[in-house]
């Protein structure tokens, strides 16, 4: 069933692949100059203080027109002609390929990684698709431990008979399949190396959850594999990040996608690269996952747990100006707890790990900390 599924979906690109690439060359024929329009999308809200936020990315923001006209656009779309053809060869031969692939077929005309990925979301756009579907794939770097168990394609993740073994997860998200757990909540942790904190504290174990890490900002495949997670099996996910913009433009990434903060990004992170992120929004619903609740750490957090300041680290310009700009994002007017948390980091001009509350003990953060925090939501 799944496999028909697939197959469909690749005749109906391929279909559309050839009509688009059809009008090209009438366009041609006929001594027109094709136009190609892109659709443009962001995030929006609709601003109304009265009602709820209803934040997206599915409507456009306008159209950009590319044409052979122009001497710029000439190569964009050589290098878009040239992407869909190695897609289309992709789909036929029903193979993956990742974007590092894709710029080596033709490392002399793309000239860079960057040109690849535009000319990829661009498809995307085209074509009304995701990435995923046109077999193009990430190098995965996500990690899930604890009480979880399930298929892809023919291999098996048995993550419940040691739960605080990390397993890397799956680049093909389609494929996954018979998931089954007996776990409370999931919990997204911000870095590898908290993730290792909980692995060698036996925190699955103890406290019968799934713990997920993005390492850093959160790659295509992770994200996926989160919201199929909490579609499947519909537990309460908490957010466990540093106390710094940083963090928190982690948490609202996992949840919206795109977040306020993209000028943050690391452009080492090729998937969450600004350029890439911008054209990604209009993917945003199979992405995001609003409801995750942030569980920590908080600027609070500093006289509840007693930090003392050699744990403190100053805010920077750019983290001071990037949480001025904050309590204007339309979501945050909706959770008072987190714009007033964002407002204190602001006031006091500090900002500290998660490794910092080690201060109190090696094991703090995993006997007391989360158990605690998870426990105020809950009551």
């Amino acid at each position: 069933m799944e496999g028909d599924r697939l197959r469909s979906q690749h005749r109906d690109l391929l279909l559309k692949i050839r009509e688009f690439t059809r009008s090209i060359v009438e366009d041609l024929s006929d001594g027109r100059s094709p136009l190609i329009l892109i659709n443009r999308f962001r995030n929006y809200c609709n601003n109304n203080p009265r009602t709820i936020c209803c934040c997206s990315s599915e409507s456009s923001k306008g159209r950009e027109i590319i044409t052979l006209e122009k001497q710029c656009h000439v190569h964009r779309i050589d290098v878009l002609l040239r992407v869909l053809l190695i897609v289309q060869q992709l789909l036929q031969e029903n193979r993956h390929g990742s974007k590092r692939d894709i710029f080596y077929m033709h490392p002399s005309v793309f000239s860079d990684q960057s040109v690849v990925d535009r000319a990829i979301n661009d498809i995307c756009i085209l074509m009304q698709c995701s990435r995923h579907n046109l077999n193009v794939v990430s190098v995965g770097k996500g990690l899930v431990m604890g009480w979880l168990r399930f298929q892809e394609a023919e291999r098996k993740f048995d993550c419940i008979n040691s739960p605080n073994t990390a397993h890397a997860i799956p680049v093909l998200v389609e494929d996954v399949k018979d998931i089954v757990s007996v776990a409370r909540y999931i919990l997204l942790v911000e870095k590898e190396s908290v993730f290792q904190r909980l692995a060698n504290d036996q925190f699955c174990t103890r406290n019968r959850c799934i713990v997920i890490t993005g390492r850093g900002y959160p790659d295509i495949p992770t994200r996926r594999f989160l919201r199929l997670l909490i579609e499947t099996l519909c537990l309460p996910t908490y957010c466990l990040v540093d106390c710094d913009p940083y963090g928190f433009d982690i948490l609202t990434t996992y949840r919206f996608v795109m977040p306020p903060m993209h000028f943050l990004f690391h452009p080492h992170d090729l998937d969450l690269f600004p350029a890439s992120l911008k054209q990604m929004a209009y993917d945003a619903k199979f992405l995001r996952v609003p409801e995750i609740c942030w569980l920590g750490a908080f600027p609070s957090d500093i006289e509840k747990y007693d930090l003392p300041q050699q744990c403190l680290l100053p805010l920077t310009a750019e983290g001071e100006t990037t949480i001025r700009k904050e309590p204007k994002q339309c979501y945050l007017d909706a959770i008072c707890k987190e714009r007033l948390e964002l407002e204190l980091m602001l006031q006091r001009g500090v900002k500290f790990e998660l490794e910092a509350l080690s201060v109190r003990s090696l094991s703090f953060l995993t006997e007391v900390y989360i158990p605690s925090k998870i426990q105020d939501l809950c009551s």
